[in-house]
């Protein structure tokens, strides 16, 4: 199984959905979860700052997840955006199958 889980952060519902949408659009992702907004404290350039943001999960493969960070890093409004990749140690192989089809390359 090659799929992974890629953690991103938005800074509202709308980017979320947008480039959500761009990236399983064009194949580098099978899905978005978007989730509810959250509360994020964090620094930024020397100073503690406070943000309601949007948390989301796309599923991809192992394959495609480099092309999947430079896509959402390219059209994310953030200068350093938080995007990880998750591994899956378990998964129901329907599922799996599911991802790595619906995932072009």
């Amino acid at each position: 199984m090659s799929v992974v889980s890629v953690y991103v952060i938005f800074a509202n519902a709308e980017e979320a959905e947008r480039i959500g949408r761009g990236v399983v659009e064009e194949g580098l992702a099978a899905c978005i979860n978007i989730l509810g907004p959250c509360r994020s404290i964090y620094r930024w350039q020397g100073a503690v700052e406070e943000a309601n943001e949007v948390p989301a999960i796309l599923k991809t493969t192992t394959d495609q997840a480099d092309a999947l960070i430079a896509r959402v890093a390219g059209m994310h409004s953030y200068d350093v955006p938080c995007i990880a990749v998750w591994p899956i140690e378990k998964l129901l192989l329907s599922y799996a199958e599911w991802v790595e089809q619906s995932v072009s390359g």
